[in-house]
């Protein structure tokens, strides 16, 4: 299979990858092991596990392994470039729509029906991943905690991914049942058939460990980070926005363990409370817009980015839309370099470090953690959505109501997440053209 073939597939999977981290790395396997079979289940599901295991969106990582392991460095950039590309732009189109007419009826009206929908899809990932998770009491035991810590005491996201780290540890080696890794993600599947890279093929050359080729990586990673940055310092300053979006958003890349949910609330926090670049009600609609387009969730950071980079006029009150485009690419660049250079550099250590419990016990410390985080970002958008004027205000019954029904489709029926944020959209549309909402 050259390269050349493997770049249609890259990019064709860019545009159809809706669905969030389950959709997507469902359509791969369905793609990769089932239909073409370059890859077998069994190596499929041994990539899939290291990318649950890093920070970062493991779908985008798990396209990255694979074209890595396929085609050399090149393969895995190709694979993770095209996965991401085409919603960075489709992000920008939007965003640029959003903040030049969001203000028009129909346009307010459909984000008016999408925002509950948008508070149901983050209570069913908490679902989700509580489910999948919280296997003991201990680890409920964190997930709560965590949840106090960030949504009544206002702890920092990092601390919070710090503490729950330590504990994973020492409970690793205190009570090493409650933080052994559950099962892994599906089982083997019968006969697919053989594939390019099967269960026995050897582990090509480049995919081995050399110590010469991770300093390699290492270096060209952080000239990559560094180089970017400082020129960006040398127009702007270091405390310039695009800096300070820089510096941000590589240690949001560095946090999102557990997947986009668990490092929105430290986008949140940092976005709309600390650096003011936009509003919450703002951050619930790029959301929105960031669970109806292909590509990872994550990508809800190049909203993030133009929305500040418009709202800060950059580049003067004439170039709005430049300055931000040039802030969504800031901020998509700096979050995904971490998981090409992750995946690169982590690739050949896999085998060492895979299944022990040294290692995984603090990732399950952090993945409990992240539950509780998660339930604290859908009572941030659940208060703004259904109490728009503040606590002490009126209650929209229209949108709680809506909320519900969604969340029932979601966690009951098995909704598809694109037909329900469009069937919620046109009824949002209808409502408010109505005048009834």
């Amino acid at each position: 299979m050259s390269l050349r073939q493997a770049l249609g597939f890259w990019l064709k999977l860019g545009f159809i990858s809706f669905g969030g981290p389950a959709g997507q790395i469902a359509i791969m396997h369905h793609e990769l092991v089932e239909r073409r079979r370059w890859i077998s289940e069994r190596r499929f599901l041994h990539a899939l596990n290291y990318c649950m295991l890093l920070p970062g969106p493991e779908a985008t990582q798990l396209a990255t392994y694979i074209g890595w392991l396929m085609h050399r460095t090149w393969g895995g950039i190709v694979a993770g470039g095209l996965f991401v590309l085409p919603s960075v732009f489709i992000l920008i189109a939007l965003s640029y729509v959003y903040m030049a007419f969001g203000h028009v009826p129909l346009v307010a009206g459909l984000l008016y029906g999408v925002k509950p929908a948008v508070v149901a899809i983050v209570l069913a990932a908490a679902w989700r991943i509580g489910s999948r998770a919280l296997r003991h009491p201990v680890l409920w035991g964190i997930s709560l905690a965590a949840f106090v810590a960030i949504y009544l005491l206002h702890v920092p996201f990092p601390a919070i991914v710090l503490a729950a780290a330590a504990l994973g540890a020492l409970g690793g080696r205190l009570l090493p049942r409650a933080f052994r890794p559950g099962p892994a993600h599906g089982g083997a599947a019968t006969g697919f058939g053989p594939a390019l890279i099967d269960d026995d093929t050897p582990t090509p050359e480049h995919a081995r460990y050399s110590p010469r080729r991770l300093a390699a990586y290492l270096a060209a990673g952080l000239g990559l980070w560094l180089a970017p940055l400082l020129a960006l310092a040398a127009v702007s300053g270091w405390d310039g926005t695009l800096t300070q979006m820089g510096l941000f958003f590589t240690k949001a890349a560095l946090l999102t363990f557990g997947g986009a949910y668990a490092v929105l609330p430290y986008v949140y926090q940092a976005a709309v409370e600390h650096f003011h670049w936009l509003t919450a009600p703002q951050m619930i609609d790029g959301l929105a817009l960031g669970e109806t387009t292909p590509g990872p969730l994550i990508m809800v950071v190049a909203f993030v980015g133009f929305v500040g980079g418009w709202a800060k006029a950059l580049f003067g009150p004439e170039q709005l839309f430049l300055a931000g485009a040039a802030a969504a690419v800031v901020a998509s660049y700096f979050t995904f370099l971490p998981s090409f250079l992750f995946i690169l550099v982590g690739g050949p250590l896999v085998e060492a470090t895979h299944g022990d419990l040294k290692y995984t016990a603090p990732l399950t410390g952090i993945t409990a953690a992240v539950v509780g985080v998660v339930v604290s970002l859908a009572l941030f958008f659940a208060e703004h959505v259904f109490w728009p004027r503040g606590a002490g205000g009126p209650t929209d019954w229209i949108s709680l109501a809506a909320g519900a029904l969604a969340l029932v489709l979601l966690t009951r029926f098995k909704f598809g997440l694109i037909p329900l944020v469009g069937a919620m959209a046109a009824a949002g549309a209808a409502l408010r053209l109505a005048g009834l909402a």
